[in-house]
């Protein structure tokens, strides 16, 4: 299973929440990105659900534009009802199976190589 939690110390995990909200903070209108993307690009690539969690559990995550991460087949995040609506006015297409484009609509950092951009 991904995601150790007990493999960070309490400083690593608080660098790793800094960098997901500045990652985060950085996707532009239209576009998304992935849980994983955002674990990758912070430095930790096995703690994608850790990103899900700071999303939803961070009291500055209302201030982020959360609805622009997906997993990474372009699913929306389960029990979240308002986030197709706000991908959708943002001009985000879905395909027939519910998930997001992504060959049209996937934000990739040109500056990926930089650990929290």
């Amino acid at each position: 299973m991904k995601d150790y939690v007990s493999r960070m110390s309490p400083t690593e995990a608080q660098a790793f929440q800094n960098a997901v909200q500045n990652i985060v903070s950085q996707i532009p209108r239209g576009r998304v990105t992935t849980y994983g993307t955002i674990a990758t690009l912070a430095g930790w690539p096995d703690h994608s659900r850790m990103v899900g969690h700071i999303l939803r559990h961070s009291p500055e995550s209302g201030k982020l534009p959360c609805q622009r991460v997906v997993n990474v087949a372009g699913r929306t995040a389960p029990g979240w009802l308002q986030q197709r609506p706000l991908l959708e006015a943002e001009g985000i297409r879905f395909q027939p199976n519910g998930h997001v484009d992504m060959k049209r609509h996937l934000w990739a950092p040109e500056n990926a190589d930089n650990e929290y951009l």
